[in-house]
């Protein structure tokens, strides 16, 4: 592991990571949340693996980001995604909280919104996940609106997703991106996309089918002056994704029990995951592992295009 502060800030980096980065060789962050606070283990451990092994794939370094002993860890071990999988009280940490878990030099499993402060942080201009939050449904009555949207607004970081799940309200996440100037890209799809489903029916509002053209985009954005992120949507494969219709219908009965039943505020995420999960039989949860690694993929893919266009245009 190699150390070192930025603005007072403790980073430990892998020697991997921190030979990548030193030779302008392409890296890609990925949270850790997904591994304390996604699938049960041992498989939360085998799809994390997975997942680095697809941003390999891709032509990048992996760099799961984490919290520990007051330092950000910037690229786990085999051994720390092992110890991460297996615990149980592993707090989840959102940007917010970051200040007060390295003050206590306690564990943190890094968010969406996390994870892109760090990976800023350390120099690594692509982060990847399979979704990211965005306005809730109700938002215009309960203000609750991810804090991933909001760290967009003031993070320089390219952020590979496959959208949004359903339950959240996607055209009011669209309109939020818009309003705060956040560029939305579709790499070689039309369309938004709702994470394990190939479409959201809401059409993206700039397709590129071109890596190089992507790169120099996302250069141009940050050449205007721009602090914000830079969005990059990318469908889950057919073969994997779940049909949108079949979901919207799901969620619009749970939705109903939910209100039939008190069920409000924060649980009513949980409520809806599940309900989704129950109604397809399992099918959501495997869709849900496919797109974490085929969008790790495609990020790996991204951040080596923009490594090699910085290095033709920098020579």
């Amino acid at each position: 592991m190699t150390r070192e502060q930025h603005g007072g800030v403790p980073l430990v980096f892998s020697e991997e990571v921190a030979d990548a980065l030193s030779e302008g060789r392409p890296v890609v962050a990925l949270e850790s949340n997904v591994i304390t606070h996604g699938l049960p283990y041992p498989d939360n451990a085998a799809t994390a693996r997975k997942v680095e092994e697809a941003v390999r794939s891709g032509g990048a370094v992996p760099a799961t980001i984490c919290l520990e002993g007051g330092r950000i860890k910037v690229g786990m071990t085999d051994e720390d995604i092992e110890r991460f999988a297996s615990a149980s009280d592993i707090p989840k940490v959102s940007s917010r909280d970051i200040p007060v878990i390295l003050a206590q030099g306690g564990l943190g499993a890094m968010t969406v919104a996390s994870s892109v402060v760090a990976a800023e942080l350390a120099g690594i201009p692509f982060f990847t996940s399979a979704g990211i939050g965005g306005v809730h449904r109700g938002a215009e009555k309960t203000m609750d609106i991810s804090s991933d949207l909001i760290q967009f607004t003031r993070s320089k970081v390219a952020v590979v997703c496959a959208g949004a799940k359903s339950i959240l309200d996607l055209r009011l996440t669209m309109e939020y991106l818009e309003t705060h100037c956040v560029p939305v890209v579709s790499y070689r799809s039309d369309d938004f996309p709702a994470f394990y489903c190939v479409s959201s029916g809401i059409r993206s509002p700039q397709r590129l089918d071109d890596e190089r053209v992507i790169a120099r985009a996302l250069e141009n954005h940050w050449a205007l002056g721009n602090r914000s992120s830079f969005l990059i949507t990318t469908p889950v494969r057919e073969e994997d994704a779940i049909d949108g219709s079949e979901v919207a219908a799901v969620i619009s009965d749970a939705l109903a029990a939910a209100e039939r039943d008190g069920i409000r505020g924060n649980a009513i995420t949980k409520y809806l995951m599940r309900a989704v999960d129950a109604a397809t039989e399992g099918r959501s949860s495997r869709a849900n592992m496919s797109v974490l690694i085929s969008t790790a993929e495609v990020g790996g893919r991204l951040a080596a295009a923009h490594a090699r266009y910085l290095r033709e245009t920098r020579s």
